[in-house]
C-alpha cells in the first residue's frame, strides 16, 4: 500500500530540500570567493615574505633579514639606483599624463553633455574605440604617426622622448577619463548650468561653480584609473620612449620596462621584492583610508534620516 503524503508533509519537505540547496549554494560561493582571493594574493604575500630575505630566487631562504631594505633606501648598488630611477620616471609619466588627460577628457565630457544628439551619438562611439582596441593596435599607429612627423615635418631628427611617451599614455588614459565623468554628468540636474548663468554667473563661473563640484567623484575616480594604467603600461611605453627624464641621454626606463629588461638577462633584482611590499602596503593604506572615510561620511547621513521618521 503506497503511503501519502499530506499537504504539510510536502511543504516541509519542499523547504528542506530548499534549506538545504541554499545552504549549499552558499557555501560553494563562499569556496569559490577563498579561491580567487587565495590566486590573487598568495603570489603577493610570498613576495614580501621573500623581501626578508637575501636570497636571490623565490622559493631559497637564507634567513631573516632587513638587509634589502637597507641596501633599498641607502642606494647601496646599482640595481637600487636603477630601481629608484624607473620609480621616479614611472611617477613623472603617471602623473603628468593622468593632468593632461584629466583636463581633456573632462573638458570632453563636458563639451559632448551639452551637444547636440547627432554629433553626441558620434562622439561617444568614437571615444569607446581605444577602449575595446588592443593595445598593440594603439602603439603601432602612434609609432607610425610619430616617424612620419619625425621624418617630414622634423627633417628626420628624433623626436622621441619624454613628450611622445606622455602622449602614447594620455591616448591611453584618456577614453577612461571621459567613461568616468560621463555618468556624473548624466546624473547631475541638466538645468544646473543654465540656472547659474540665470543667477549672474559667466559661463567660466558657471561651469566651476556648478557643474565641476557635482562631477568631482568622477574627475577622481578618472585620475586614479588613469595613473594605474599609466603605472603597469608596457606596451605603449615600449614603442613611444626615447632619452630623457632621470635616464638621462639613455631611454627612458619605466618599472614595466626595467623588469621586462631584467627578465631577459636573468633573475629580478632582490630589492625589487622591497618596492613591490612598498607598494602593496601603501595601496592597502590608501584603501582602508578612502574606505573609513566614506563610513564616516555616511554615518551622519544615516542618523539624519532615521532622526526624522
Amino acid at each position: 500500500m503506497v503511503k501519502t503524503m499530506n499537504p504539510g508533509e510536502k511543504l516541509a519537505r519542499f523547504n528542506k530540500k530548499q534549506k538545504t540547496k541554499s545552504v549549499l549554494q552558499k557555501v560553494l560561493a563562499q569556496c569559490f570567493i577563498w579561491i580567487v582571493l587565495l590566486v590573487m594574493y598568495v603570489p603577493i604575500l610570498v613576495l614580501i615574505a621573500y623581501s626578508f630575505t637575501t636570497a636571490t630566487n623565490i622559493g631559497t631562504w637564507t634567513g631573516f633579514s632587513f638587509d634589502l631594505y637597507v641596501r633599498f633606501f641607502t642606494i647601496a648598488d646599482k640595481d637600487a639606483v636603477e630601481i629608484w630611477t624607473a620609480l621616479g620616471n614611472t611617477l613623472i609619466i603617471a602623473l603628468t599624463s593622468s593632468l593632461i588627460s584629466i583636463i581633456l577628457g573632462t573638458c570632453g565630457a563636458i563639451g559632448t553633455f551639452y551637444s547636440k544628439k547627432r554629433w553626441k551619438g558620434i562622439i561617444e562611439n568614437v571615444t569607446q574605440i581605444p577602449v575595446v582596441n588592443a593595445e598593440i593596435v594603439i602603439a603601432m599607429s602612434l609609432t607610425i604617426m610619430f616617424v612620419f612627423v619625425q621624418t617630414y615635418i622634423f627633417g628626420g631628427a628624433n623626436i622621441f622622448g619624454f613628450w611622445t611617451l606622455i602622449a602614447g599614455h594620455v591616448v591611453l588614459s584618456l577614453p577612461f577619463v571621459y567613461l568616468s565623468v560621463k555618468p556624473k554628468l548624466q546624473q547631475m540636474d541638466p538645468a544646473l548650468y543654465e540656472a547659474a548663468l540665470d543667477l549672474g554667473c559667466n559661463q567660466r563661473q558657471a561651469l566651476m561653480r556648478s557643474v565641476v563640484p557635482e562631477i568631482m567623484p568622477g574627475i577622481a575616480s578618472g585620475f586614479l584609473l588613469s595613473v594605474t594604467l599609466s603605472l603597469d603600461d608596457f606596451i605603449v611605453t615600449a614603442f613611444t620612449r626615447g632619452a630623457g627624464l632621470l635616464s638621462g641621454d639613455k631611454t627612458i626606463e619605466t618599472l614595466s620596462t626595467l623588469v621586462q629588461a631584467k627578465i631577459k638577462k636573468g633573475p629580478i633584482p632582490t630589492e625589487m621584492r622591497v618596492l613591490t611590499a612598498l607598494i602593496f602596503v601603501v595601496v592597502l593604506l590608501i584603501v582602508v583610508a578612502i574606505t573609513i572615510y566614506n563610513n564616516r561620511k555616511k554615518g551622519p547621513k544615516i542618523r539624519r534620516g532615521r532622526g526624522t521618521k
